[in-house]
């Protein structure tokens, strides 16, 4: 009985320890498994980290909750100020309310915003939306008024990346439909002997030698970004600046509009061609306004360029006047010698509201003073045309005067504003974001 005992009780244990065997094998299985785990999740994190390592967006966690709720721009809405408007977003608040009752709102709250997962008839939910209309337009004038980069509308309108795009794509086809059809943002040449001579007499109001001008104008280059396609690439690229830009040309009008009781000088724009390869010449760029100066404009009445400003071929001959090139020689009489130099004096100076123009223009909008997109022309001149006619809503309806008193005394308070106000084309694309006057009206946090 003790062996057979003893027999059993060594039976007993071998099975035990086999199975405490197989356990441990089990265990340092599960080890091995989870240490594979981890360590392939580590290196995918590392490889993300080393392929993104200036990823610059914020997630949910790090936003403010709800996006229509106690945000940045939702105080700055809720102020009702029209300087805090005016240098965030261009308009006053009658002017954004005006927008927003324009077809903005409508459109905003009635069509479906195109989705990769949606089809084009599905119903809109507006209710579903992170923002309302007038947080819709406010992203978009913020985008436009500014050089500030996605992740700052991010934080300011409590917005993840995915949002901030889709919305502000689907807001600018909005706003752009809305300007073309509110008759103040209309880009219009004048009608007719009347109008024309309208234009002259504020003119010589100042420039009594002008008779006759009834416009200033110049051409614009914006910078582009650098295309991957060669024939793009060419074309964008300008040899005699050597950067790559898209080319325009702007007509600036000097016509007075009264508005809320007041008289201002504007800088309507009555014609433009944009969205043109920088590498073309201004005459080329400049061809539609050539032909409204043959066949749309009386005789007498000319447009004031700059000296090196094309004057078209001979069928336009005299309807764009520059002061002399420097050198050239004057021939005539001491008198009538005396009458040409003041002559072009007034010239010279009637040129420089088209400078202003080109300069309030970029002034505003702080979108045009960084590389445009290169890859979709579309989208670049919508937003060019979206720029000009807002450009002329904000003259009309705000008024110069306005405009003047907020503007301009932010672009000059210091050194680098001044810089940006008078040496836009020295300014590196780096300092225009970090110069840029609407990130500074908002505090915001940056996260590193």
């Amino acid at each position: 009985m003790d062996d057979i005992s003893i027999t059993l009780h060594a039976l007993q244990q071998m099975e035990e320890d086999q199975l405490q065997a197989e356990d441990d094998d089990n265990e340092e299985a599960a080890m091995a498994a989870a240490v594979i785990f981890l360590g392939a999740e580590e290196a995918r994190r590392i490889r993300a980290e080393r392929r993104h390592p200036n990823r610059l967006y914020l997630c949910r966690p790090q936003l403010l909750p709800n996006p229509r709720i106690a945000t940045p721009w939702q105080t700055l809405y809720n102020s009702r100020s029209d300087r805090a408007f005016i240098t965030t977003m261009g308009f006053d608040v009658v002017t954004f309310e005006y927008i927003l009752a324009s077809g903005f709102a409508t459109h905003w709250n009635w069509t479906a915003i195109p989705r990769s997962e949606t089809t084009s008839t599905s119903a809109p939910r507006p209710g579903r939306r992170s923002l309302d209309a007038s947080g819709a337009l406010g992203l978009v004038l913020h985008y436009l008024n500014s050089t500030m980069r996605e992740i700052s509308l991010q934080q300011i309108f409590a917005l993840i990346p995915s949002t901030v795009s889709r919305y502000i794509t689907f807001g600018l086809k909005i706003f752009l439909h809305v300007l073309r059809e509110i008759p103040e943002a209309a880009i219009k040449y004048p009608s007719g002997v009347e109008e024309f001579q309208e234009l002259n007499d504020l003119i010589v109001v100042r420039h009594a030698r002008l008779t006759g001008a009834f416009a200033s104008i110049d051409g614009l280059k914006l910078p582009v970004q650098t295309s991957a396609d060669e024939d793009i690439e060419n074309a964008t690229y300008n040899g005699w600046l050597s950067e790559h830009f898209v080319s325009s040309v702007l007509a600036f009008s000097p016509k007075d509009v009264r508005w809320h009781s007041q008289v201002s000088k504007k800088g309507l724009i009555i014609a433009a061609k944009i969205n043109a390869p920088g590498s073309w010449h201004d005459a080329h760029v400049a061809q539609t306004i050539f032909e409204k100066l043959r066949t749309q404009t009386p005789d007498g009445f000319y447009m004031v360029a700059d000296t090196a400003f094309p004057r078209g071929t001979n069928d336009i001959k005299g309807r764009i006047r520059a002061p002399v090139k420097a050198g050239q020689q004057l021939r005539g009489t001491e008198e009538e010698i005396q009458e040409q130099m003041a002559f072009d004096r007034e010239l010279l100076s009637y040129r420089q509201t088209a400078e202003w123009g080109n300069r309030t223009l970029q002034g505003s909008f702080g979108r045009l003073r960084i590389p445009l997109e290169i890859d979709d022309a579309q989208r670049r001149g919508d937003v060019l045309e979206t720029t000009v006619r807002a450009h002329n809503l904000r003259c009309n309806r705000v008024g110069f005067n306005q405009i003047q008193s907020v503007y301009v005394p932010i672009w000059r308070s210091n050194a680098d504003d001044e810089d940006i106000w008078l040496h836009f084309r020295d300014i590196v694309f780096g300092d225009q974001r970090r110069k840029d006057r609407v990130s500074r009206f908002h505090t915001y946090a940056d996260f590193q």
